[in-house]
């Protein structure tokens, strides 16, 4: 798409942007500092408002998830800014070659100028929030496109963001797939996008047209092992937690588990107790959520038809009703041992279907998953330190738990990220901050210096002084 085919008012927005950053091109921290508080307060004041729209869009979310899920860590990556953004905008010091001395050298970071960031369904908010902190931590001007699966929130959020911010600075678009592809067509200073990594290499492709530098946070399917001996009921427990949240509708989900051959069936009940513990009303518990539409319930359908169709074993694990299509609810649901080449085992699941492989040994376990793209996370639940250890060396992964599910995206310290299909880059606490700015490297020559002794026209005591320097 070239720049004549971008809506107008798509393309006013991110002028007016690119604009303002040429006027100011440098935020104080002041600055910075009072963007991140707007942003706080805005989020702040209308969390009611906010769990009620995904609520609506979802089709029924808990306000409780929402806040855990959405509301509590947008709130901790503002918090994490406002803290340590001043630390990090200094300039950090550099060492100099020693035969570069007396000079001196320090990276300094600075504004890359307007963001855009293109923000999937799932988690509306917190995938918006993440990157936007990083990107007013930063010193820059940010250009977002909401999902149009959440149409609620997306309204919601453009009133808001509107009442807080001038267009100038953070600016929210709404639309559908046309309004996204025009979108990454912007020749952006950085674009961030979070989605399947089938759109991804659209947005990529788009990107490199203007060449620019992106943060892809894709998905993929990450994988669980249960060590041998380990205890399958905490297992069971810290596996659905994570899988369960948002009804599996998580990028960073477990995909699927690779138990020892012979516990498979310990574990499905494991599973199915503590499923029934979590959800006790199964399909009508106020804490379960829905699939976010007939769209993404039909696929998800499909999985378990085939499933059946093929002789798999599919074990829901509620004791109530499996499926309500009218609302688009799906049970929690195990499919025990199924063939690598089931629909379910090749794409992404982003639901609440848990697949349970067994393996003979570790080192089988292992091979199965580098057999695979490399995924965005790895769940490994061992109480042998050394043996999580080898399979962290043996694994490329874009993250990893040992002995739980989820929790590192929740950690400021640790950057977040995938790696070859499951995303390119990371970003989260000082990470974000560094992944949105220029690092740039300063050398500041001092007023005596030896540099004229290299200038031509050369002279012996050139050849006699590289020839030390190569030796040390």
């Amino acid at each position: 798409m070239n720049i004549a085919e971008i809506p107008t008012d798509l393309l006013v927005a991110f002028e007016s942007q690119r604009a303002a950053h040429e006027r100011a091109p440098f935020a104080s921290w002041d600055e910075r500092r009072d963007r991140l508080q707007r942003l706080r307060w805005l989020l702040s004041e209308n969390e009611a408002a906010i769990e009620a729209a995904i609520d609506a869009d979802f089709g029924g979310r808990s306000r409780t998830e929402t806040q855990i899920a959405e509301i509590f860590p947008s709130l901790a990556e503002i918090n994490g800014a406002l803290k340590h953004g001043r630390g990090w905008m200094r300039p950090r010091h550099a060492s100099v070659s020693k035969w570069f001395l007396p000079a001196s050298a320090r990276v300094m970071p600075r504004p890359l100028g307007v963001v855009g960031i293109i923000v999937p369904w799932n988690y509306p908010l917190f995938l918006a929030a993440g990157p936007l902190v990083a990107a007013l931590v930063a010193g820059n001007r940010a250009l977002l496109k909401l999902s149009e699966f959440t149409p609620r929130f997306g309204s919601l959020m453009q009133e808001i963001v509107g009442r807080h911010f001038s267009t100038e600075e953070v600016a929210i678009v709404n639309g559908g797939a046309d309004v996204a592809a025009a979108f990454a067509a912007l020749p952006f200073d950085h674009l961030v996008f979070t989605g399947s990594t089938a759109v991804g290499r659209k947005v990529m492709a788009a990107a490199s047209a203007n060449l620019t530098p992106v943060t892809l946070e894709l998905g993929g399917k990450s994988p669980t092992v249960i060590a041998p001996g380990y205890d399958l009921k905490h297992a069971a427990a810290r596996v659905l937690a994570g899988k369960l949240l948002n009804a599996g509708q998580t990028c960073i989900a477990p995909d699927y588990v690779l138990a020892p051959r012979g516990e498979l069936d310990a574990f499905a009940a494991a599973a199915a107790a503590q499923a029934r513990k979590m959800y006790p009303r199964g399909l009508d518990d106020p804490d379960y959520t829905s699939i976010v539409n007939a769209r993404q319930y039909a696929r998800l359908a499909g999985y378990l038809d085939e499933a059946r169709a093929a002789g798999a074993r599919v074990q829901p694990l509620f004791e109530s009703a499996a499926a309500d299509e009218a609302r688009h609810r799906l049970a929690a649901t195990l499919v025990i041992d199924p063939s690598p080449q089931m629909a379910l085992m090749r794409d992404e699941i982003f639901g609440p279907i848990l697949p349970v492989l067994p393996y003979d040994d570790l080192p089988q376990a292992i091979a199965f998953i580098n057999a695979r793209p490399r995924p965005l996370a790895l769940y490994w639940f061992d109480r042998d330190r050394q043996r999580a250890q080898w399979a962290l060396e043996q694994t490329h992964v874009g993250g990893a738990c040992i002995n739980e599910t989820l929790v590192h995206v929740a950690q400021d310290e640790l950057p977040f990220g995938g790696v070859g299909a499951s995303g390119i880059g990371h970003y989260h606490g000082r990470w974000g901050f560094d992944a949105l700015s220029k690092l740039t490297p300063v050398f500041e020559q001092a007023r005596f210096n030896g540099m004229g002794l290299f200038a031509p026209p050369y002279r012996p005591l050139v050849g006699k002084l590289l020839k030390l320097m190569k030796r040390y």
